[in-house]
């Protein structure tokens, strides 16, 4: 069975891993620094403690973690989580219920996003990506017939991505809700949904979402930031206010040019860019490596979305195809986020780059996704060549559909 595996999705997704702790390892080591210092003057820390490794070996701590998972789940039957996906959905949604537990809740930044469980804290708006993709692979999957209509098909999934989003929404974390109506969105025009349901569901869930997510003040300063840069890019009063996270990404990935400056020099990594080693490393990465190297890791990008929506293409049954179909434009479309946010194409999101960013429940969660991804490759075969036939023409009939309405 395992020679049945797409092990160039592995490969890439292992490389892009990889990648990311050796760019962690360079860019966090001032904020390690500082972090370090902070804890040995409140004597946490012995004196004698390394003092710019603190986010590199954490994030070897995650990639062990993680790599368990991918392994776990790459070895799991695909099947076997449309059995569990209503109680992991329902867990999930609880363990956003307690993010507002006193006690329990931390805000981290701004949003209130994660949970402290004794020494474990983990943000379950990432695993979320995972359970969500399973419940609604099985939910579209049971709906295939009737999945076209208004009231039995657009009603319901209405009614369950806005159920899934609300509590993300009132965190609020911006960039997760884009994401979930995303990949939402996606599985239900693959699943047969009409393009014009799409839209007006897309525009329930902004109408609903976004003035949740608005209701904070640095919420609203990104957008209000994001549309000043477009009217004003030389403002130096908004470099020097709340547009100085943008502009410092923005010097960062200009100063890097063509080759970059070289591993290890980047200057923005002093204190310029804020959470350097999380939401902002791919700006620090163009700095580094410069526009080429840049290149090729946007061309691992795009070997892994190839290669994730071929298995979706080759799944055995209508179930594989959704739930490889999902995963696949979940982590696409973060990167994709990340990216247009450090370009500043759009507004500031805090959301991370998958593989690469620090951050162990993200990391943990796109192992597992990809460990998912993986086994249902192992089990496409002749099969598959069937149902590829049989998807094809129901893509047809999807187009049609489009045109007609």
């Amino acid at each position: 069975m395992f020679r049945k595996a797409d092990f160039l999705l592995l490969g890439v997704a292992l490389g892009l891993a990889l990648f990311g702790l050796a760019m962690i390892a360079s860019v966090s080591v001032y904020q390690s620094y500082l972090l370090t210092e902070r804890f040995v003057a409140s004597g946490a820390w012995d004196a004698a403690t390394n003092p710019n490794s603190f986010y590199l070996w954490r994030s070897f701590r995650h990639m062990l973690v993680a790599l368990a998972a991918l392994s776990c789940t790459s070895i799991i039957p695909y099947r076997v989580w449309g059995k569990l996906a209503r109680i992991l959905f329902l867990m999930n949604l609880g363990l956003l219920v307690l993010l507002f537990i006193p006690g329990l809740g931390n805000d981290f930044g701004s949003a209130r996003s994660w949970l402290q469980i004794g020494f474990l804290s983990l943000q379950p708006s990432e695993f979320l990506k995972l359970t969500l993709v399973f419940y609604l692979s099985v939910w579209l999957q049971k709906k295939e017939s009737l999945i076209a209509t208004f009231r039995e098909g657009f009603i319901p999934f209405v009614i369950l991505l806005c159920l899934s989003t609300f509590l993300v929404a009132v965190q609020p974390d911006l960039g997760s809700f884009l994401v979930f109506t995303v990949v939402a969105s996606v599985m239900f025009f693959v699943a047969g949904g009409s393009i014009s349901h799409l839209f007006l569901g897309g525009a329930v869930a902004a109408l609903l979402g976004l003035p949740i997510i608005l209701n904070k003040e640095y919420v609203r300063n990104r957008f209000t930031v994001f549309f000043h840069i477009l009217r004003n890019p030389d403002s130096l009063t908004c470099r020097e206010g709340i547009c100085f996270q943008i502009y410092q990404a923005l010097l960062a990935v200009g100063s890097g040019g063509i080759f970059g400056v070289g591993y290890g020099k980047s200057i923005q990594k002093f204190g310029y860019l804020p959470e350097v080693q999380a939401d902002t490393i791919f700006a620090a990465m163009a700095e580094e490596l410069g526009f080429f190297r840049i290149l090729i890791v946007l061309g691992l990008y795009g070997i892994f979305v190839y290669r994730g929506l071929k298995v979706a293409r080759n799944a055995p049954d209508r179930f594989g195809l959704l739930l490889a179909t999902g995963l696949t434009t979940g982590i696409a479309f973060q990167a994709l986020l990340n990216i247009g946010v450090n370009l500043s194409l759009f507004p500031i999101t805090g959301i991370t780059l998958p593989f690469i960013s620090y951050g162990g429940s993200s990391l943990v969660a796109t192992m597992a996704a990809v460990g998912v991804i993986l086994n249902i490759s192992m089990h496409s075969s002749q099969e598959g060549v069937a149902v590829q036939r049989k998807e094809r023409k129901e893509q047809l009939l999807s187009l049609r559909r489009f045109i007609h309405d």
